[in-house]
């Protein structure tokens, strides 16, 4: 039997064999060899499956035949899969991915540094956020990002490597995520924050694709107490390699009662964005995590509880 450990250990082994085979892959073959992966883990991962295709239904709010919205799930998982390849190419092939990158709304970003003002990105699981921050850092801009720690650390820390190898800041979530981004911020940098989960339980209470769920307070605090902008955004995949960047408008951050209440109230408004963003090419929806209390709930059932729901 295979222990956690033990496990830990073929996990970190198999990133990093795949890391390998990626970057010896040529852009054509690498994105055929993309979309396969991300099929075959599709068929051998039924949870994620199912989880993604509830994302989905809330998306596309029930106008999809049962057919198409299979197929939307597939091309999800095929995404993932190029998300993956181009992680593991972009610290070997920085340049290919800048010249392969567009831009909406850079200025919000320019117009926020010109008045000295840290900028906090926000973004969904949406693409490859990873070329945009390598791109940021070709602008001048200082790019710290806040990222889920994994195990075992080794895996943790090889990730950790590559990011560092675009320039970026890595800091892991937990204890010093909060003063490493106030310093970022109160410097005039940017913080990149992928926002869409509520990887600790105790965010704020929002509705989300026409249901509730929490969302993390942090972007919204951050922006309160530094002063920074609050910028959503998201990274989209194009075709051929491509990829094209979306930069919001500046959320409004002005207090106008109670901390909690104004935090309630920017919270709810970035999951509105976040909607927005994610209409844009749902398949690109990378979220393959329970999200909302029913999803939690509905992985905790058991086997037989699951088949007769």
């Amino acid at each position: 039997m295979v222990g956690r450990s033990d496990g830990h250990r073929l996990a970190y082994l198999a990133y990093r064999a795949s890391a390998g085979v990626a970057r010896a892959l040529p852009p054509s073959l690498g994105e055929q060899t993309a979309r396969i992966v991300g099929r075959a883990v599709s068929l051998a991962t039924p949870e994620r499956r199912r989880l993604v295709r509830r994302n989905l239904e809330r998306v596309y709010g029930g106008t999809r035949s049962r057919a198409a919205l299979e197929r939307s799930v597939t091309e999800a998982f095929e995404s993932y899969g190029r998300y993956w390849l181009e992680l593991f190419q972009l610290p070997h092939q920085p340049q290919r991915f800048v010249d392969s990158l567009t831009f909406d709304g850079f200025e919000h970003v320019e117009e926020a540094a010109a008045g000295g003002r840290g900028i906090v990105v926000a973004l969904p699981h949406l693409g490859g956020w990873e070329a945009a921050g390598y791109w940021m850092t070709t602008r001048g801009h200082r790019v710290t990002v806040v990222v889920e720690p994994v195990e075992p650390p080794e895996l943790f820390d090889w990730f950790v490597e590559v990011r560092r190898a675009l320039g970026l800041e890595v800091v892991a979530l937990g204890p010093d995520a909060g003063p490493a981004t106030l310093r970022a911020l109160r410097a005039g940098e940017v913080v990149g924050l992928v926002c869409d989960r509520d990887l600790t339980r105790d965010g704020v209470e929002v509705e989300f694709f026409g249901e509730r769920t929490t969302l993390p307070k942090g972007p919204a605090m951050l922006a309160f107490r530094t002063g920074a902008a609050l910028l959503p955004a998201a990274v989209y995949f194009t075709p051929r390699g491509g990829h094209h960047a979306v930069v919001r408008p500046p959320l409004d951050t002005a207090r106008t009662g109670r901390l909690a209440d104004d935090v309630a109230r920017v919270t709810q408004r970035l999951a509105s964005e976040f909607e927005r963003l994610v209409r844009v090419a749902p398949e690109q929806w990378h979220l393959m995590q329970p999200n909302w209390p029913s999803d939690r709930e509905d992985v905790a059932r058991p086997p037989a509880a699951v088949l007769a729901s």
